[in-house]
């Protein structure tokens, strides 16, 4: 199984998406921005993640605060 350069086991999933994406997605790494199509697939799930899990606390936290009210 392959591992990320920070020593991270890397996990192989498939995913289908429409051609215009893969193209724009081998455009974003033939201009450099970033090495690979899976590395910038890597970095937009981790945006999402990261976004999402934010949303989760700020609504907990809002849970909170109106429970507290």
């Amino acid at each position: 199984m392959p591992r990320s350069r920070s020593g991270v086991r890397m996990m192989l999933i498939s995913v289908h998406i429409p051609r215009r994406m893969l193209e724009e997605l081998d455009e974003l790494a033939r201009s450099g921005l970033f090495p690979s199509r899976s590395e910038a697939i890597r970095v937009a799930v981790r945006d999402l993640l990261t976004k999402e899990r934010e949303k989760r606390v700020r609504r907990e936290a809002r849970t909170v605060v109106s429970e507290r009210a």
